[in-house]
Formats: structure tokens, sequence, C-alpha cells
């Protein structure tokens, strides 16, 4: 069974960006993310993520159009 929830270093690791870039994604809301526990870490739905990656995929496609690539 897949996880329903990663933690802010998996999204890192899996976008290849810096943690300080994970958490400017959450705290601007352009990736939707939840607060957990006593420590209030950071969790994001594995779903969010994928649909996080197919507007970034959308947006890519948008630019080229226009011809800013």
């Amino acid at each position: 069974m897949d996880k329903r929830f990663l933690s802010l270093a998996d999204v890192v690791e899996t976008l290849n960006i810096s943690m300080a870039q994970g958490y400017a994604l959450v705290r601007t809301g352009d990736l939707p993310a939840i607060q957990v526990g006593p420590k209030k870490v950071w969790r994001i739905e594995a779903s969010e993520l994928e649909s996080y990656i197919e507007r970034q995929y959308a947006k890519s496609r948008e630019r080229l159009k226009a011809g800013e690539g």
C-alpha cells in the first residue's frame, strides 16, 4: 500500500529542490499541506503532490506556447 502522506523531506527529495524551496511552496499554498502532531510537522498528501506536478507541467506548456521557453 502506498503512503497517503509524505513528509516535506520526501517531497523535497522527489522534486529535487532545497528544503527552503519546499517550505516556500507550503507557506504560499502552492502545495497544500497540513501540520500534525505536537511538533506540527508538515505532511503533504501524495495526491496533492501529483496535482502540483501536473499544474507545473501545464504552466510550462503554456509558457512554451507563449514563446517564453
